[in-house]
């Protein structure tokens, strides 16, 4: 179990001898466990309610503006009448 960590150093130095340190970004990997337990699980019907979610995020604020400029617009012919 003991695992060999190879040290990586991402860094140069000027003629100064200013070091410019930057990071080193770890190696991808795809975990396929992952996307097996998702299709176990059936996953697949999660699509049409989030269909739903976004129609009404995108309805209700319109509807909700529509009614505040409704309201101020009544407010407004009140105050003149």
């Amino acid at each position: 179990m003991s695992e060999e960590t190879k040290v990586r150093t991402a860094f140069t130095k000027d003629e100064r001898g200013i070091l410019n340190n930057w990071a080193i970004e770890p190696k991808m990997y795809f975990d396929d466990k992952v996307e097996k337990k998702g299709e176990q699980k059936g996953e697949d019907r999660r699509e049409e309610p989030l269909g739903t979610a976004k129609l009404l995020n995108g309805r209700l604020p319109m509807i909700g503006i529509t009614l505040i400029v409704l309201a101020i617009i009544g407010i407004t012919l009140i105050a003149i009448a």
